[in-house]
């Protein structure tokens, strides 16, 4: 075996997290994989596993021989992109992480448009709100809120707006009362998120207080906006969500705008993906698709599933 399918199999297995679940990617037996790394250990003059009954984690020496590993493989695969992405077209596994409800309400139902514009490509595609570690995960895109962002060291593009609007449904409103300012949110059961503590600090402004700030809180928390808005539609409380979620169930009468006076446009959706010198053609043509979808105008706007600013005004008049 040469020395970069040596590192192949290593960074596989690390990045697998057992020799088995190696092998079985890679098609051979464990003993076969497991025989390699010996093989591999020996000829560098070091252990890079500590192995015991159950598990297998590497060593300071396999951590650095890992880091240099992979990037020595991304450099690979980030030259052969290079040299045949003018004459082939994507192919291969795109893995793609995206938030509950944007994931399953506005992607996903375009995901065949998209595998048949390239039917080489395959897709892994997970919903979460939490955050992701699109290096330590593997992921190649990821699509999430302006609240998750914090690793400095990605390509961050904006792709829409997301506007939110804090509601309720009406049985909630008849047995609490609906709040008229901002504050008095803190006397009521507001639904949070605990997969991102930023989503509850719902922020407000205006000429008499200024900008302020509020951490809101209740007795039901979820670790996704579906989950929230399944629980408003309840009655369990008041919940600040997408107004391309929500607004279709607040025409319906099922959900009532609470405080609409206040606008919240301080959020956006953004396409994640890691920095690399040559982006690759399976990630570049999906971030292409949804950009093409979502910019300038989402579509929820152009389909008019969004109140107009008449139609806002007049139910901020009846506040």
């Amino acid at each position: 075996m040469d020395r970069a399918a040596e590192m192949h199999m290593f960074v596989r297995a690390v990045d697998k997290g057992s020799f088995s679940a190696a092998a079985r990617d890679l098609d051979l037996t464990p003993s076969a994989v497991s025989k390699q790394i010996r093989r591999l250990e020996d000829r560098l003059g070091v252990r890079l596993f500590n192995r015991t009954t159950r598990r297998v984690s590497l060593t300071e020496v396999g951590h650095a021989y890992y880091e240099r590993c992979s990037r020595i493989i991304q450099e690979i695969e980030e030259a052969e992109e290079a040299v045949t992405a003018l004459n082939e077209n994507p192919r291969g596994t795109l893995r793609v992480a995206a938030t509950v409800a944007f994931g399953r309400v506005e992607v996903l139902p375009r995901i065949n448009e998209f595998l048949d514009r390239y039917p080489d490509l395959n897709i892994e595609f997970e919903l979460t709100d939490r955050q992701v570690d699109l290096i330590e995960e593997g992921i190649d895109v990821a699509i999430q809120w302006r609240e998750q962002m914090e690793d400095p060291s990605l390509i961050a593009r904006r792709l829409c707006v997301n506007r939110r609007i804090i509601c309720a449904a009406p049985s909630y409103i008849e047995q609490f009362g609906k709040p008229t300012t901002p504050e008095a949110l803190l006397d009521h059961n507001c639904l949070t998120l605990y997969e991102v503590s930023q989503f509850n600090d719902w922020a407000f402004e205006d000429a008499k207080k200024g900008h302020r700030v509020l951490h809101v809180g209740g007795n039901f928390r979820a670790n996704t906006a579906d989950a929230l808005y399944e629980a408003a539609l309840a009655g369990v409380g008041l919940a600040r969500l997408s107004t391309w979620l929500v607004m279709p169930a607040i025409r319906r009468g099922e959900l009532v705008p609470v405080l609409p006076q206040y606008p919240h446009e301080s959020s956006a959706y953004f396409l994640l993906y890691p920095h690399r010198r040559h982006l690759s053609r399976k990630v570049r043509a999906f971030v292409d698709f949804l950009v093409e979808v979502f910019t300038p105008v989402p579509p929820w706007e152009r389909e008019g599933l969004e109140f107009t600013e008449a139609e806002w005004q007049a139910r901020i008049e009846r506040e």
